[in-house]
């Protein structure tokens, strides 16, 4: 029934949905369909979607909805398009979203992956749409195959759901609580990527800090990081991290860890008190500038990354001050600013506000040039003229096959021209030495060495 048929898969939000779509891409490679990169090309566009954020609501809607008089591909068996959502949107909202969308056949959640070969099934021979969900425990979907984006990297979740309850968050409620996967498989999986020609494995979880107390009674993600680091893999990434649950062991490996990359992304929502207690984040600022301080004591170069979220309920004026002066004060290298979206079913949704809209975009605005302006310095402080770096290359720029595209240790892209008469991709997957010879807000130019 697939065979000579072809899918196209959509992401929107987190690495453990491009994980996931990774997963669905491999099972229906599986079943003999063929991934095409457009929806035009597809009789299954496969969509896998978040729903942290009111913005990939809208995103996942108006694309799906502008496809409903797009034209079948030439060819198509069906005489019809497929269109399949799971994903974190579908688990949470189900039988709802083939209620707003007409053209939309099939839905799925984050616990029931496998099912989406016999529901399309279902769709193809009995014109039925379907949403089908599982309610129940995080899991992994280890019985899958896998059809990576990158031969040299991977992916390699450790946990899975989450048990931290931030009142403005959705992720418990559709991904489950947290699981933690034991620490031999995670060793044996990462030798396995090692093995198959990985350079880069990302360690994934909603909180892969707490990774191990469901197992073994308290966090042992430092253990983690030691185990995929004895693999001898070239480079070792991880997202995302709790403050709450930094130890100072993982914040050791830093220094010790060869592979392990000097950059971290350490969420920190708020730089006020007030909001974080609201915010149920059990920390205090305190506490996350004690943090930052600790990983530059012993990783002085390290990128710190971070999450802002700006018009959180009863935010004051005084409130987005201190989230201001944080940000400038720790000097992040990227930081993603979201205004506050709504998510029905969280407590924060229940709480008043009477904020104008136009006073928390003034705020946001002001956030976002100040961060650019840092990112901008940042930039050209730590890559003056000059520096080389090992850059592991990931393909050529958007606009001209001859600059290669790539990713620094600090996780910073960067370009620069390949010998004339070689292509980018030819060193797709390489790590090559780049001389930076200009630092711009968000890349780095440089000279292949």
């Amino acid at each position: 029934m697939f065979e000579n048929t072809t899918f196209c898969i959509t992401t929107f939000g987190c690495q453990m949905n491009k994980h996931d779509a990774e997963r669905l891409s491999g099972l229906m490679s599986s079943l003999g369909s063929v991934p095409v990169q457009t929806n035009a090309e597809a009789d299954f566009s496969i969509f896998v979607t978040c729903c942290v954020r009111e913005k990939a609501d809208e995103r996942l809607m108006g694309t799906v909805a502008t496809m409903k008089n797009d034209p079948v591909r030439p060819g198509s068996p069906f005489g019809k398009r497929f269109v399949a959502i799971g994903g974190c949107i579908g688990q949470r909202d189900g039988q709802k979203l083939l209620d707003q969308l007409e053209n939309a056949d099939v839905v799925f959640g984050t616990h029931n992956m496998e099912a989406l070969p016999h529901l399309l099934q279902e769709a193809i021979e009995g014109g039925m749409r379907r949403a089908e969900l599982v309610d129940g425990r995080a899991e992994f979907h280890d019985d899958l195959p896998e059809d990576r984006e990158h031969p040299w990297a991977a992916w390699l979740p450790i946990t899975v759901g989450c048990n931290n309850f931030c009142t403005y968050c959705i992720v418990p409620y559709v991904r489950g609580r947290e699981l933690s996967r034991p620490i031999e498989e995670i060793a044996q999986q990462a030798q396995a990527y090692v093995d198959a020609g990985v350079k880069e494995i990302t360690l994934l979880g909603q909180n892969v800090n707490s990774y191990g107390r469901d197992l073994y009674g308290e966090p042992r993600f430092a253990q983690v990081l030691d185990v995929v680091s004895k693999t001898g893999v070239e480079r070792i990434r991880f997202a995302t991290s709790h403050p709450k649950d930094l130890t100072d062991e993982v914040i050791e490996r830093f220094a010790t860890l060869p592979n392990l990359m000097p950059a971290l992304h350490l969420p920190a929502q708020s730089g006020s008190n007030r909001i974080l207690k609201a915010m149920n984040r059990r920390y205090t600022v305190e506490h996350y500038r004690e943090l930052i301080e600790k990983l530059r004591k012993v990783c002085p170069d390290i990128a710190l990354s971070t999450d802002i979220i700006v018009g959180f309920p009863g935010e004051t004026e005084e409130d987005f001050q201190a989230t201001y002066d944080l940000v400038n004060e720790v000097g992040y290298n990227q930081v993603f600013t979201f205004i506050y979206s709504k998510r029905e079913g969280t407590p924060a949704a229940e709480m008043q506000d009477d904020t104008p809209r136009e006073v928390i975009q003034e705020r946001f605005d002001r956030l976002v040039d100040l961060v650019q302006r840092n990112a901008e310095r940042l930039n050209l402080e730590q890559n003056q003229a000059g520096v080389v770096l090992p850059v592991l290359v990931t393909g050529a720029s958007k606009n001209d096959p001859s600059i290669l595209a790539g990713k620094s240790p600090r996780n910073q892209t960067v370009h620069a021209r390949v010998p004339q008469g070689m292509s980018a991709s030819d060193f797709a997957g390489s790590i090559v030495d780049i001389r930076i010879d200009e630092a711009h807000t968000w890349y780095l130019w440089g000279t292949m060495l």
